[in-house]
Parts: structure tokens; C-alpha cells; sequence
């Protein structure tokens, strides 16, 4: 029989003690805020948002 874990939302509980990543706060992605400046002289801010290099987007580090 095939694992369901997946489908009812069961979770390992073991998961409530892991220390959340200090770079990303445990949201698993970090936020980069940008301004350029245009041609019109105009400032353009944009926000780049990519994955967590440090937990690899899971939000959590391994307690050490």
C-alpha cells in the first residue's frame, strides 16, 4: 500500500522542534529590495524574491 501521508495531512512531529533558518526567519526565501534608476531619471524599485541558500527553502537549519 502506497504512503498517504501526503493526502490526510499527517506530519512528523519531530518537525515542531527545528531551530527556523536565521537568514530567511523560516519563511524559506529571501527578499532583495532594488532601485534603479531609468532613463526618464525615474527610480524603479522592484523586490527580487528567491530560495533560501542557506536552509535550501525548507525554512529550518539542522540543530547543531
Amino acid at each position: 500500500m502506497a504512503d498517504t501521508s501526503e493526502k490526510t495531512g499527517v506530519f512528523d512531529a519531530n518537525q515542531l522542534n527545528q531551530i527556523r533558518c536565521p537568514e530567511c526567519g523560516g519563511s524559506g526565501e529571501l527578499r532583495i529590495e532594488s532601485e534603479n534608476i531609468n532613463e526618464n531619471f525615474e527610480v524603479e524599485k522592484q523586490t527580487v524574491i528567491t530560495g533560501c541558500p542557506r536552509c535550501g527553502g525548507a525554512g529550518f537549519v539542522a540543530a547543531g
